[in-house]
């Protein structure tokens, strides 16, 4: 019980940390350590699966894309041009082809009868770690992943990518910087004016 009240406390407080720094590097460290926490408390619940997946995917992967939009924003890179609205176009078209693909929704559910639900088997029970049909093993995550949970997983996905490109048209630059060319004379015409003022 005292492993997992220490490890709550490094989670909530590496969480206040990841959304109070100005700097985005250090957001990601803090980040890193709720990650890693987050990991040690699967542990605890001998989950062993989660725990390395936590790490594998978390930890690495999407920790990894996170440190890549922050190096593509401070590379210099101008924002985006923005272009016509095209908003109102997209929205007669876009409601129509919704509108069509819930009537064949509707109609395919009517047509076809769903019958009995399979009787739902309990996974998530305590035992040896390892073992099949535990909490944590790779069958009981499999079930809980592509049944109970399958469409929170899927918007988390969708989230995540709206994340990204959040933080890039945010935290892009207002104006896009000069050319080396333009820099470079630019450089020079105040070389002059910095030799007089010294």
């Amino acid at each position: 019980m005292t492993l997992f009240w220490i490890l709550a406390v490094i989670l909530i407080a590496s969480a206040v940390f990841t959304v109070t720094q100005r700097s985005p590097v250090y957001s990601v460290v803090g980040l890193l350590t709720n990650f890693l926490a987050l990991a040690a408390l699967y542990l605890t619940l001998n989950a062993e699966f989660l725990a390395i997946i936590q790490v594998v995917v978390y930890s690495g992967a999407i920790l990894m894309l996170f440190v890549f939009v922050i190096a593509l924003l401070s590379s210099g890179v101008g924002p985006f041009r923005e272009g016509p609205d095209r908003l109102p176009r997209v929205l007669l078209p876009a409601l129509a082809a919704s509108l069509a693909g819930l009537g064949f929704l509707v109609y395919a559910v009517a047509r076809v009868p769903l019958g009995p639900l399979p009787a739902h088997r309990p996974t998530s029970t305590l035992g040896q770690a390892g073992a099949a049909d535990v909490f944590g093993s790779v069958s009981d995550f499999g079930v809980a992943l592509f049944t109970t949970h399958l469409l929170p997983f899927e918007i988390t996905a969708l989230v995540l990518m709206v994340a990204v490109v959040g933080v890039i048209l945010i935290a892009g630059d207002a104006a896009p910087l000069p050319t080396r060319g333009r820099h470079r004379k630019a450089a020079r015409e105040r070389e002059p004016i910095v030799k007089a003022g010294r």
